[in-house]
């Protein structure tokens, strides 16, 4: 696990300096706090930050094959690396590590830029194939391991965070204003664009080729849509099935010369991951938890119960308001906006969790894979309820409207929403709604009326970017075609960027067994009804197949997810800090948005009218990153 980055001034044919990729690498300290490399040869340079997991003693990076025509950085873990070693080896290849890292240099020449085919695990790599001056980069399939890249009138660079390229000298630092309104109604910024214009995010499952100064990708893997679904199989098979991926996935994220432990939330999905690691440990698992004083927030009596069923090693910790004063600094390691509030406990459960070892487990994906979501409950719903007419509905909407929301997901807040949602046209628009800080349409009022003439036809860019995902699997369930939709943007551009940045910040490596590719497609294999069963039995094949696993009063709750009391700290704790930053002169001088219509949703907020506390968590978060990387800017007339 580390960090990497590298330049190829391919134009100008200048020598890299070791002080450019030292600037960038430097950046990186955090993700690879053990160790550095370098490799330049002329107008070339890889560089990398290493945080020693396997083969401690000879796994320095970059890494060459034997005649150094070619070489690899690599961030992440291959898991089966030892196999696809012995292959090479037993086809003549010479090895001088013991390294995951050095299998992808030898399997490159053997495969070409098809290589990342052929890997099972969590990665972005980068190759410089010296005979034919060209530089190949690839990210793993679910997008784990991030990479961001940039053509320059100088350079390809490229990175695992977007600050390091901002060391290129001729980088244009100018905001993308789509990536403004993409971030307002997604929480994140999806690939392929960034906050800047002209640096991208490598999408996942893809692998880009720089050659002769021109640049292509292309996409090798996807989740088999619309193969055919093992409606067929009997459910006490695809169970026993099931488990056996799921516990061979846990099994081979096991390796590591370092402690190793596991993120345990108290639901389901790290239950299930704490409980086939203490079948696969032969010493007590070292679990962490973290929860909130606001016990209707806190997870943490959960978590003791599958604690003491397998004997862990348990840790507690408790995230309170005035912890929030590390959001600059979080803000400062995301790079660009991001609004997931559960940034802030991931980044503390990480921080304290590195205290006692250097990689943990967590159930990241199974909720996407096997339809876990309220809303796949509430979609499914409206179909129900799709024949009424549609001025019933706006009768009913009107009746909730007088119904106090003053905490989110409250059955007045749930009901408003699911009412609104079903009178939307089209399934991409509902869907949208149920996943939106700032639903469609909502930020019509929000934007002034020079950010909305500078977006133009960029406006409802997120809502187009959602809709490319249903348009490429018309032909699955509901059930199923949400959870595409979810694997190939919530999943990665929102959860895996989260999990990576607040792990990373502190030199902490996080490996997701639910995200294994084999545990996936066997889980789209699945027709949708195994997983969401009738309209309350969420992850239903999930829960049946490890129920005998998990103590009764795990397998029998609801999800709660990593949920921050936003509302009563903005209300308490965090009003004057709210208002210092987003209320402030240089806040309101940038020219996003409307004065008046900050002012009357903290109003609304503060008065107990409505529950706001995501939305003005966006908002803070979008001018805390201004003030790290663009606090000068402002919207010209």
């Amino acid at each position: 696990m580390c960090g990497i980055c590298g330049i190829y001034k391919y134009g100008s044919g200048l020598p890299v300096e070791r002080g450019d990729l030292k600037a960038m690498n430097d950046l990186l300290v955090h993700r690879g706090p053990d160790d550095e490399g370098y490799y330049e040869r002329g107008n070339v340079g890889l560089a990398m930050r290493r945080l020693s997991i396997i083969d401690l003693a000879t796994g320095r990076q970059p890494i060459s094959n034997e005649d150094g025509s070619l070489w690899v950085v690599l961030n992440g873990e291959i898991y089966n690396y030892q196999e696809l070693r012995e292959g090479l080896l037993a086809r003549g290849h010479v090895f001088k590590t013991k390294s995951d890292t050095e299998v992808i240099v030898h399997l490159y020449e053997e495969k070409g830029e098809a290589f990342p085919r052929e890997l099972r695990g969590m990665f972005a790599a980068a190759i410089w194939d010296d005979r034919k001056k060209k530089l190949v980069i690839a990210r793993d399939r679910i997008g784990k391991k991030p990479l961001f890249y940039a053509v320059t009138p100088s350079c390809f660079a490229f990175a695992s965070e977007l600050r390091s390229l901002l060391t290129i000298n001729d980088l244009p630092r100018e905001i993308n204003p789509a990536a403004i309104d993409a971030y307002l109604t997604l929480q994140y910024i999806p690939s392929p664009m960034s906050i800047f214009k002209g640096v991208y995010k490598l999408e996942p499952a893809s692998v880009l080729v720089f050659e002769k100064g021109a640049l292509r990708t292309e996409k090798y893997w996807d989740l088999p849509a619309g193969a055919p679904k093992l409606t067929g199989v009997p459910v006490p098979e695809l169970k026993e099935r099931l488990k056996a991926e799921m516990s061979e996935a846990v099994k081979i994220r096991l390796m590591s010369e370092v402690p190793l432990g596991a993120f345990l939330s108290g639901g389901i999905d790290s239950s299930i991951v704490t409980a086939l690691m203490a079948r696969n440990s032969s010493a007590p698992v070292k679990t962490f938890s973290i929860g909130f004083k606001e016990e209707k927030f806190s997870e943490l009596g959960y978590a003791r119960q599958v604690a003491e069923m397998y004997g862990t090693k348990h840790t507690e910790f408790t995230v309170e308001a005035h912890m929030a004063d590390v959001l600059e600094k979080i803000a400062w390691h995301y790079g660009e906006p991001y609004a997931d509030c559960s940034a802030l406990p991931s980044y503390f459960v990480s921080r304290e969790t590195r205290r006692d070892v250097t990689v943990a487990l967590n159930g990241d994906g199974a909720d996407e894979a096997f339809g876990g979501y309220l809303r796949y409950v509430g979609m499914k719903a409206e179909r129900l309820i799709a024949p009424a007419p549609r001025w019933a509905k706006a009768a009913a909407l009107k009746a909730v409207g007088f119904m106090p929301k003053t905490a989110p997901f409250n059955f007045s807040w749930r009901l408003e929403k699911f009412l609104k949602f079903s009178m939307m046209n089209t399934l991409e628009r509902r869907y949208l709604s149920t996943i939106s800080f700032f639903g469609p349409g909502e930020t019509d009022g929000l934007y002034s009326g020079k950010f909305a003439g500078l977006l133009g036809a960029d406006k409802n860019y997120g809502e187009r970017y959602l809709s490319k995902f249903f348009a490429l699997n018309p032909d699955e369930d509901l059930l199923n075609r949400m959870s595409y939709t979810d694997l190939r943007s919530y999943l990665p551009e929102c959860l895996m960027t989260k999990m990576d940045i607040a792990s990373m910040a502190n030199s902490l490596e996080t490996r997701s067994p639910f995200l294994d590719h084999k545990v996936l497609e066997f889980a789209f294999s699945l027709p949708g009804n195994l997983k969401l069963k009738g309209l309350n039995k969420t992850k239903w094949i999930l829960k049946e197949t490890f129920r005998d696993m998990l103590p009764p009063g795990i397998y029998r709750r609801g999800k709660m997810g990593f949920g921050v009391p936003l509302g009563i700290w903005f209300r308490g704790e965090l009003k004057d800090y709210w208002t210092g930053v987003c209320l402030s002169e240089k806040a309101l001088g940038r020219g996003y948005f409307k004065p008046e219509a900050l002012t009357r949703l903290w109003n609304e907020h503060q008065g107990g009218l409505r529950d706001h506390g995501y939305k003005l968590w966006a908002l803070l978060m979008l001018e805390l990153w201004h003030r790290q990387y663009a606090d000068g800017f402002r919207i010209e007339d």
